[in-house]
């Protein structure tokens, strides 16, 4: 049934029963029901549900194109993917099939068969990204509206589509997008199970959830608890049919996520890519090991929070990777607080609100049911986001933005219906102001990108605060008047750096939000190139600063620049190496060449549209290809160059300050060979031997796990070894890390080892635009 805002519920009175038909009418049909509703539904309602939608695409859709391919890593996927069904398939990062991403394939399918109907661009690729938002936003909407009416539901809506992080990642080619679209369908699902008691709608949520898995691994099973406590206390059935429902909701959950695990496990390897990420190429040990528990707790591929110093994010405990110190404030520190927490402390205060006034409802209250549900996923998901000690990255916040946008949107719907409570009334007043000081504190973290915004959201607020605990007695007017400044002062410092998220473009590994004013984040040098083109607030800036001691720098434009130095240009973080790229286009072997590190042949892809073989995966530490597979190719003719360290930045390279991507020097450190990348800033650059040249980084010792002068992780390298030396690609394994160095500037797992060892004994090396490059098809003499 729906609620005029100027019919306030009776103090006292019981919660609405949402879950009843609208009251029949006139009937509509045609045209006019699609855009007008029903006769038994203001006629505002559909008009403001498209309109919501429309601004909804436009925010997301505009100017779409200017991020180019925005996660090389990914876009090369989606690119190979056009080129071969079993690339596609499985989300091999080349159409040759080495070894796939370090992510299952099911956000890459949309982008990749988009690319195959309308050709491999930017925009087939990232519009099946931003329709998605558009979708998670439509299913928001009519999750909420379903059981508090239409003002709740285009408040939520509105709320999901701005949120800073959601504006960022629908326009990005990550696999959060449709993470968040299948967790959001997942709970609209879930309302009209627990509407209705029907086990169909169960199913369909347990089936989400299953290929939510099937799009970022275990991070779609941590909307489980919230669902099964909703359904568990407030389903209209009895408790052993509600038991029964989970287990078939449970079966959902199995069936949509283990087809394709089984289907990777059945496929003989030998005619498959390797399984990046995993230690043993198999997909359920990656959702387990270095997708899962490795997450939670570090090891299996990432960082652990222990030994060696302080992880990047400073003292005080055990650190993320990336995320700063964990602890139940790390959601709204300098690192995550732009991307997600404008409007985290009102919807905090909502579910306290709707759980205390629910208290002594029915079990079947709506209400409750709400609250579990939605504040269940935003509870678990928020917690477990703060204390993760493995790697996590600001971006991954999205997935708690649908909750937050559903519990404000319910929140303050649900007060206004109470509103001659005035318990009600201090509640929205509470979550008025809350929106308004915290949204003033964001601000003033950057205070240099519109300054007047933040004392405006901040009068707005509390002055919208301040009437709605009067409007019992206020006339309509004044009413309307208390919600309108309220609404504004709430949502606008949000919205707005939303915006100007979207106004820019994005590429990079870790993308950030944010206006073109804050500066580059920064990503990896080496073909992880920077966050974002000017995405990254002051906030950020001064994370990267202290966390690498480098230059966050970031330059707008095309590239993007980064924080570490590295090899790897190209179309995300550097000049591409012309003379390079014509030597691959030139060849016609299965892999025109070979190099360690996805990111690294990811960028050399897209610029040659030739296969490259990523030797040792995302980090090179992957076991693959061994060396008696890489002979094997090479006797068959199948790769024609292997190139050194990075491969496109065009001369040897350094560990480069932020202002660009590949070649460069570090602060009081010398100029590295190819592939070299030191950590830059304060320290010197690794040299490829296994030593550090220069200063070393930040302390004597290191200061990220591992030893001197390395990545995070292992012996001096990127994260615990998976069966090999640690090292990021093309960087030194430092110190006692990695043993012989050379070509690659120290090794990244002992197959790279052998591979660089035997290459270099038995073919020359050759210089081509600056870079070193071994022609595998003519051996030494």
């Amino acid at each position: 049934m729906s609620t005029s805002l100027s019919e306030p519920l009776p103090s006292g009175a019981p919660s609405h029963d949402p879950g009843k038909a609208d009251e029949p009418g006139r009937p509509v049909r045609g045209w006019r029901r699609l855009l007008f509703g029903s006769g038994s539904q203001p006629r505002w309602v559909r008009p403001a549900f498209w309109g919501l939608l429309l601004v909804t695409a436009v925010l997301y859709l505009w100017g779409l194109g200017a991020s180019g391919n925005a996660n090389s890593f990914y876009a090369a996927s989606v690119w190979a993917g056009t080129k071969s069904w079993k690339a596609l398939f499985f989300a091999a990062l080349d159409p040759s099939n080495a070894i796939t991403v370090d992510k299952p394939p099911a956000a890459l399918w949309v982008m990749a068969l988009s690319g195959r109907i309308f050709g491999f661009n930017s925009w087939s690729m990232l519009v099946p990204q931003a329709l998605e938002g558009v979708l998670a936003v439509g299913l928001l909407y009519s999750a909420v509206r379903r059981w508090f009416g239409p003002a709740a539901g285009l408040i939520g809506g509105f709320v999901l589509a701005f949120t800073p992080v959601a504006a960022l990642m629908f326009r990005f080619n990550n696999p959060d997008a449709m993470l968040v679209l299948l967790m959001v369908l997942a709970c609209w699902a879930m309302v009209r199970a627990v509407e209705n008691g029907r086990v169909r709608w169960v199913v369909l949520a347990g089936a989400a959830v299953g290929f939510a898995f099937l799009a970022k691994m275990m991070q779609g099973y941590v909307i489980i608890p919230a669902l099964a406590l909703a359904y568990l206390w407030a389903a209209p059935v009895s408790l052993g049919k509600r038991f029964l429902h989970m287990l078939w909701g449970a079966l959902a959950i199995v069936v949509s996520t283990g087809w394709f695990v089984l289907a990777v496990a059945l496929w003989p390897a030998s005619s498959r890519p390797f399984i990046g990420g995993s230690s043993n190429n198999s997909e359920w040990q990656l959702a387990i090991g270095y997708n899962g528990l490795g997450r939670v707790f570090g090891g299996d591929g990432n960082p652990s929070s222990g030994g060696g110093g302080a992880g990047p994010g400073g003292g005080g405990g055990a650190s993320g990777m990336f995320g700063g110190a964990t602890g139940i404030t790390r959601m709204f520190s300098s690192t995550f607080g732009g991307e997600i927490s404008w409007l985290l402390p009102t919807a905090l205060i909502a579910l306290v609100a709707l759980l205390v006034f629910a208290w002594r409802a029915p079990r079947t209250d709506r209400v409750r049911a709400a609250a579990l549900l939605w504040g269940g996923w935003l509870v678990v998901n928020g917690v477990l986001f703060s204390f993760m000690s493995g790697i996590i990255h600001p971006y991954y916040t999205v997935a708690i933005a649908p909750p937050i946008a559903a519990l404000v949107g319910i929140g303050a719907a649900e007060m206004w219906r109470r509103r001659d409570d005035v318990r009600a009334r201090t509640v929205l007043a509470l979550m008025t102001a809350a929106a308004g000081v915290w949204a003033f504190v964001l601000l003033d973290r950057d205070a240099s990108w519109l300054p007047w915004l933040r004392w405006a959201v901040l009068v707005l607020a509390l002055a919208g605060a301040a009437a709605l605990v009067a409007v019992a007695q206020a006339r309509r007017a004044m009413a309307v008047t208390a919600v309108v400044v309220s609404l504004v002062g709430g949502l606008g410092g949000g919205a707005a750096w939303a915006v100007a998220t979207a106004s820019q473009p994005h590429s990079g590994s870790i993308p950030t939000s944010g206006p073109s004013g804050a500066g580059g984040a920064g990503g990896f040098g080496g073909g992880m190139p920077g966050g974002g083109q000017g995405g990254a607030s002051a906030e950020m800036r001064k994370y990267i600063q202290e966390t690498f001691g480098g230059r966050a720098g970031g330059t707008g434009g095309s590239g993007g620049a980064s924080s570490f130095g590295g090899g790897m240009g190209g179309p995300d973080g550097g000049t591409a190496n012309s003379a390079l790229v014509k030597l691959l286009k030139s060849t016609n072997t299965r892999w025109a060449a070979a190099t360690v590190g996805s990111q690294q042949a990811a960028s050399l892809e897209l610029t040659s549209y030739k296969a490259v073989m990523a030797m040792g995966g995302f980090s090179g530490s992957d076991n693959s290809p061994t060396l008696a597979q890489f002979e094997q190719y090479v006797a068959q003719g199948e790769i024609h160059y292997l190139i050194a360290g990075g491969g496109m930045s065009g001369g040897t390279s350094g560990s480069a300050t932020g202002g660009t991507s590949g070649g460069g020097r570090s602060t009081g450190g010398s100029t590295g060979t190819a592939g070299s990348t030191g950590l830059p800033g304060s320290g010197g650059s690794n040299a490829p031997g296994g030593a550090t040249s220069g200063a070393p980084s930040r302390t004597a010792s290191g200061e990220f796990p591992g030893g001197p002068g390395g990545f995070p992780g292992g012996e001096g390298g990127f994260g615990e070894t998976r069966g090999g030396s640690g090292g990021l690609p093309g960087g030194a394994a430092g110190g006692a890390g990695g043993g012989a160095g050379g070509m690659f500037g120290g090794t990244s797992s002992n197959q790279i080892s052998q591979i660089e060892s035997w290459v270099k004994a038995h073919y020359k090396a050759i210089t081509v635009g600056g870079q070193t490059v071994y022609d595998l098809t003519q051996p030494k003499s």
